[in-house]
């Protein structure tokens, strides 16, 4: 991490410590509380192939923008296909989920979520948990 005099910061996610969220899926933390963020959050989800996150929603809006590989957008009954540089917007308390589209490519998510005090809650357990907490913020 680099800071400026102005309190900027370049992040080098190379330099930061991922978090396992299970079935083949690791987030990377990038912006939020530690670098002086006060509005909101983002970060990085790696998937190997084939793999897929749970249902799930969030206490707040999300944006996720396909960064690398081809994905599956669940939401709302459908299954709709994601390209390379296509982006959401999903409001609060919407179950949704990312899959690989791929069984063997890996896929590259950057999600944005409008509240420093995101959540996710597993649509099947209805575990909830700060998004903070793998966030390190």
């Amino acid at each position: 991490m680099i800071k400026t005099a102005s309190n900027s910061v370049l992040l080098k996610p190379d330099t930061i410590q991922t978090h396992d969220r299970g079935g083949g899926a690791r987030t990377t933390p990038l912006v939020g509380k530690m670098v002086g963020a006060t509005a909101f959050i983002t970060g990085y989800t790696e998937f190997a192939g084939g793999a897929e996150i749970p249902f799930h929603h969030h206490n707040t809006e999300e944006s996720v923008v396909l960064i690398e590989g081809d994905a599956i957008f669940d939401i709302d009954g459908q299954s709709i296909p994601v390209k390379r540089g296509d982006a959401t917007f999903i409001p609060p308390n919407v179950p949704h989920r990312f899959r690989n589209a791929s069984a063997t490519a890996p896929m590259k998510i950057l999600w944005i979520y409008g509240s420093m005090n995101a959540s996710r809650t597993l649509v099947e357990t209805g575990e909830t948990r700060p998004i903070a907490a793998e966030h390190n913020t």
